[in-house]
C-alpha cells in the first residue's frame, strides 16, 4: 500500500512515552482533504478523548481551503475518529489508568484514504525529558567520533 506522510506531531514524543500505536480512519469534508493535500495541517496541541464510545481527535487544525467559500469548516472542529468496537473498548481500558492520554502522532494517507496514527502514552515527568535529551547528546558525540 502506497503511503505518505503528511504531518507528524513534535512533541508526542518529547512529552509522553508511547506505549501502544492504533491506526484510525477520520471523519472529513471535502474541502479538508484538499487543505490536507496542500499539507495546511498541524497536530502540535492535539488530543483525543472517548466520548459515548466514541473516539474524537481535539485541536488538530486544517487550515480553510483557499477556494472552498462557504463549504468550509471550522479549523479547530472536533473530529471523529474511525476505529472499530474491540479497539475502542481497548483504549477505554488503557485510558482509565492514571496517567494515559491518547495523542496523535502522525496523519499520513494510506492510498487515497487519510489515517490518524493514535498513540496510547503516559506523561513524562521533567527528570524523563532531561534523560532523554542527556542520552541523544551522547549517541551525537559518539557518531562525531566515529567519522
Amino acid at each position: 500500500m502506497n503511503i505518505k506522510s503528511i504531518c507528524k506531531n513534535p512533541t508526542a514524543y518529547h512529552n509522553y512515552i508511547i506505549e501502544d500505536k492504533f491506526e484510525a480512519g477520520i471523519v472529513l469534508s471535502g474541502t479538508e482533504i484538499k487543505s490536507i493535500r496542500q499539507n495546511k495541517v498541524n497536530l502540535k496541541d492535539s488530543y483525543a478523548i472517548i466520548r459515548h464510545g466514541e473516539v474524537y481527535v481535539i485541536g488538530m487544525h486544517i487550515s480553510p481551503y483557499d477556494h472552498g467559500n462557504i463549504f468550509n469548516k471550522d479549523p479547530l472542529r472536533d473530529r471523529k475518529l474511525l476505529l472499530q468496537k474491540r479497539e475502542i473498548n481497548k483504549l477505554v481500558g488503557l485510558v482509565s489508568q492514571k496517567g494515559y492520554s491518547l495523542v496523535p502522532i502522525s496523519l499520513y494517507f494510506k492510498g487515497s484514504l487519510v489515517k490518524l496514527e493514535l498513540g496510547v502514552g503516559k506523561g513524562k515527568k521533567l527528570y524523563d525529558k532531561r534523560q532523554d535529551i542527556i542520552k541523544r547528546d551522547v549517541e551525537r558525540q559518539i557518531r562525531r567520533d566515529f567519522k
